[in-house]
């Protein structure tokens, strides 16, 4: 679990956290975090800051019923995160159900006074902040990065979309960040910024900035007021104009359910268990299974071993 104690005296860092379940985590998620990791590196290297790139994963979240056993979430966490820059908080995860946003920017503002933190939300969620408990509160202790998803139609995840995204040189020759699909458009697709904008809760419309170098420079507006709950680097929210195809969880495991009937396929326990080889193969067949381009080999593998999803249809 990371860490959440500070030093006496601690250099200033740059923490952003994707939240969600999880479940299971796609290539969606890491594309997400690894853009807001590209785009903030440069930063973090000219401010000399320490630069965090979190996913958050939820006990549950309050608007679900169930989910998969936390300790499986994590799992295949980890096993997506490997030789990447990402890193995993288990804040919410061991909590008891329901966990709340606000109490977790409480508790991370409590944990890191001097940081800059980020929270990535997509469009929907912004929309819905008011039907949160205390959503429109958030910006009293973090600064929020909002994408405007755009939903994918339930049959069709692996939809092709070109883009064109600047990527740091430290990671450029990633092979993972190759691997990861397309999801953000390029700029011609670009919606009105102004219109997104004022699409927000009238609370928040103020609080927009123009350029997410803006959520790791202190708020003037907070250091006039000498707001007793903002510091200096929280309050602005950042609308990032490109669009982003919105894979859900719910459909990549709707496709798992669907997969044994499109690849007609047995797995036996040898295959499983001996190699990723039989796993490889399979995924990288984008033709016959359309989650080759959603889910790490190593995370397909480990929701078969471990039936999730009713991945026991494909034994």
């Amino acid at each position: 679990m990371t860490n959440h104690k500070q030093t006496q005296h601690p250099t200033p860092a740059i923490r952003a956290y994707l939240g969600g379940s999880f479940d299971p985590v796609h290539k969606g998620h890491l594309q997400i975090a690894m853009y807001v990791y590209q785009h903030l590196l440069p930063l973090a290297k000219q401010l000399n800051h320490e630069l965090h790139v979190s996913l958050l994963p939820n006990a549950r979240s309050p608007f679900k019923q169930e989910s998969t056993d936390p300790k499986h979430r994590l799992a295949m966490l980890k096993l997506a995160t490997t030789n990447t820059p990402i890193k995993i908080d288990e804040l919410e995860l061991w909590q008891a159900p329901p966990v709340y946003t606000i109490d977790s920017v409480r508790a991370l503002r409590q944990h890191y006074p001097h940081d800059s933190l980020i929270f990535i939300i997509g469009m929907d969620s912004a929309l819905s902040l008011s039907k949160w408990k205390e959503g429109l509160g958030l910006t009293n202790y973090v600064n929020l990065w909002i994408f405007n998803r755009e939903s994918l139609p339930d049959v069709d995840i692996d939809i092709d979309i070109d883009i064109d995204i600047d990527v740091d040189v430290d990671v450029k020759n990633n092979s993972f960040a190759k691997s990861l699909p397309n999801l953000v458009n390029d700029n011609n697709m670009m919606p009105d910024l102004a219109e997104l904008q004022s699409q927000l809760p009238a609370e928040l419309q103020c609080l927009v900035i123009d350029s997410p170098t803006e959520l790791i420079t202190p708020n003037a507006q907070v250091l006039v007021n000498k707001s007793a709950l903002k510091n200096n680097y929280q309050g602005h929210i950042y609308i990032d104009p490109r669009p982003v195809t919105a894979v859900s969880s719910t459909q990549v495991r709707q496709k798992l359910q669907k997969i044994p009937h499109i690849l007609n396929i047995k797995h036996t326990a040898e295959m499983q268990i001996a190699s990723l080889q039989p796993i490889n193969d399979i995924m990288c067949n984008t033709e016959l299974n359309p989650l080759a381009k959603w889910l790490n080999p190593a995370v397909y593998q480990y929701i078969i071993a471990h039936q999730l999803y009713s991945a026991a249809q494909f034994r």
